[in-house]
């Protein structure tokens, strides 16, 4: 497969610096809560538990995507941008 760059899994500071670099200022704690379970289970981030080490992991470019489509959703919900 041409192009296709493999997976890039980082932990919860590399996390937190990639969305530093895209002006998202998140402490640990916020971080952390992001990742862990809420109580039906669900994350609000899709980290998983890497079976070797046993942190939690999330793919980077789904990190990027993430907050990429939401901005794009808010875009294309503003009335600024219509004709």
């Amino acid at each position: 497969m041409i192009g296709l760059k493999p997976p890039c899994y980082i932990g919860l500071d590399e996390a937190r610096r990639v969305l530093a670099e895209m002006g998202i200022e998140l402490n640990e704690r916020q971080m952390k809560r992001a990742a862990d379970k809420d109580a039906h289970g669900r994350r609000k981030l899709p980290f998983f538990v890497d079976p070797i080490e046993g942190k939690l992991k999330i793919e980077k470019g789904t990190l990027v995507r993430i907050y990429r489509e939401l901005q794009i959703e808010a875009e294309n919900n503003t009335n600024n941008f219509r004709e």
